[in-house]
């Protein structure tokens, strides 16, 4: 399994810019299956190309990459040499405590639940087309049998809902 540079010095790290949400979304998970460590991150205004999503890598793994991308038919738009690591996405997940239910929040995105039974009352936030889907699909199910938002959807609000749907279920089955 490969590891990404966590120190300063960033020398060694690539970035892969993307002209669509959905297919950064694909990458990530085809690289990831692949054996790839990589890191979802929001590219540098200077090298987006219609998609606020990139993926970090270790460039000395681009020939990899490339070909695994080629042969799964992820598109992506260009591999640069390096990024300055300053724009990871979103990984604050901050979590409110309302007494009888928990609110977890990914970037623009909410997935509340109630604490004892575990079941989705609301979703919110975003304004992507795919999240009022999403939120049918998830609300009054609970959290171990409701729908991956990842799974279901393709936009950026996707991807955040499903960060706050992980987060709300490692708290359910115990972690921190």
């Amino acid at each position: 399994m490969s590891t990404l540079n966590n120190s300063k010095n960033n020398d060694g790290e690539g970035l892969i810019i993307f002209e669509e949400v959905s297919h950064a979304i694909q990458a990530e998970k085809a690289l990831r299956e692949g054996g790839y460590a990589v890191k979802l991150i929001a590219p540098p205004a200077k090298y987006r190309m219609g998609c606020d999503l990139g993926i970090a890598i270790n460039l000395v793994e681009k020939a990899g990459i490339e070909r695994l991308l080629r042969k799964k038919d992820v598109p992506f738009a260009r591999i640069l040499p390096t990024y300055d690591g300053t724009a990871e996405l979103l990984s604050i997940v901050k979590i409110t405590d309302y007494d009888k239910w928990y609110m977890v929040k990914a970037g623009n995105m909410k997935l509340s639940y109630e604490k004892t039974s575990g079941v989705i009352v609301n979703t919110s936030g975003g304004g992507c087309p795919d999240i009022p889907y999403l939120h049918a699909e998830m609300v009054g199910k609970k959290l171990n049998e409701a729908p991956k938002p990842s799974e279901l959807g393709y936009t950026l609000c996707a991807l955040m809902l499903d960060r706050a749907y992980e987060e709300a279920l490692t708290i359910w089955n115990g972690g921190s």
